[in-house]
């Protein structure tokens, strides 16, 4: 008997291979599972240029979060500010800038100067903020990535990688998204002054809403950019292309390619109730699970359809327990094969039950174990 001709529905997805980019390295992500499609040398430690100002936009806006700076806090630019060459955001020295206006100069016009006079408010010297700078990249583990200055002008020991900029764009996507916006200005103009977005995919293409370009003769023409499609998110990086066209055509072939073959579900969402677990011996006798952060993966095209969520509930959580405390597991399987697994967790405390109360659900653990 011949074999089943194979159907759109059972035939296998076949993702063609990514054609080499003109990049020295490069990366593609997506942004909600943070799994990694396509990547190149993505490690390798780079000059980063101007995508370093990147980290010094995201420091500024956690600071803004904070509360130990204002948007609307008057920063008076020093001479060092106004003398850092490159590319600028032409602040005069000994004027008073705000916050906010540094904010939009160093990510829409990539202004050193606007760069090192928020660095200097920020931290009170250039190279107090690096160090700034630097704990950030450990806390985000940034682990190919060190920083001595907040501009990417040329210095020793200053680099990065495709992977850490891609994780570090991950980070100001989701952790403030109102700054974010800033990324998709085309331009800004300050002093008289009106400079666009040297970020040329804002106008080649409406799902693009970020993020930073990048070019010294060392370090080539870097680009990282980020785009929105069906309510999936991907992130590109590009190191060292050849100019801002191909880095920008470079990008174009990496957006294309993910939104193509590749697709994102969201199974479970952070801090949902999923189900009530049975407690033991406590005050209350279920306590409410869900997960510690979104469930979703990224695969390739086709694929998703195929899986199904499944809970396993552990059998024998006796109180006290601690909101966040392990309670089971959540399986994705593709037929017999677990493609994924994550933590169950608690969503609330509960508290140890009285004295016959417990004794009580100790003689019914005894019982429930004997016929188990």
């Amino acid at each position: 008997m011949p074999d089943p001709v194979p159907t759109a529905a059972t035939a296998p997805v076949v993702i063609p291979a990514m054609p080499e980019l003109a990049a020295s390295s490069y990366v593609l992500m997506d942004a909600a599972s943070g799994k990694i499609l396509v990547e190149s040398n993505a490690d390798e430690r780079l000059p980063p240029a101007s995508l370093t100002k990147l980290m010094t936009a995201y420091i500024a806006t956690k600071e803004i979060q904070r509360g130990q700076i204002s948007e609307e806090d008057m920063v008076t630019v020093s001479e060092k500010a106004w003398r850092t060459g490159g590319s600028r955001m032409f602040i005069d020295v000994g004027k008073q800038v705000s916050v906010d206006d540094l904010l939009h100069g160093i990510i829409i016009q990539s202004g050193n100067d606007a760069s090192v006079a928020l660095a200097e408010h920020i931290a009170g010297s250039e190279e107090a903020f690096s160090s700034m700078m630097n704990q950030a990249a450990a806390r985000l583990q940034l682990n190919n990535s060190h920083f001595k200055n907040s501009t990417g002008l040329p210095a020793e020991d200053h680099y990065s990688s495709a992977h850490d900029m891609a994780r570090l764009a991950r980070a100001i996507i989701y952790e403030d998204p109102e700054h974010y916006a800033i990324y998709a200005q085309k331009e800004f103009l300050w002093n008289g002054i009106k400079q666009p977005n040297r970020n040329l995919l804002l106008w080649r293409d409406k799902s693009v809403d970020g993020l930073k370009t990048g070019h010294t003769d060392e370090a080539g023409y870097c680009l990282v950019a980020s785009a929105v499609r069906d309510d999936m998110r991907l992130i590109s990086v590009v190191f060292g292309a050849a100019s801002e066209a191909s880095r920008a055509a470079e990008t174009q072939k990496l957006l294309t390619y993910g939104f193509r073959f590749f697709e994102t579900k969201t199974f479970y969402k952070k801090g949902a109730e999923l189900a009530e677990s049975k407690v033991w011996k406590g005050q209350a006798s279920e306590v409410k699970v869900g997960l510690d952060e979104d469930l979703v993966l990224t695969l390739p095209r086709g694929q998703i359809q195929k899986m199904a969520a499944t809970m396993i509930l552990d059998e024998s959580v006796v109180a006290p327990v601690n909101k966040g405390d392990r309670i089971g597991t959540v399986e994705v399987r593709s037929g017999d094969e677990i493609v994924h697994t994550a933590d169950l967790v608690a969503l609330q405390d509960v508290e140890e039950g009285g004295f016959f109360s417990r004794i009580f659900d100790t003689v019914l653990m005894f019982i429930y174990s004997f016929f188990k």
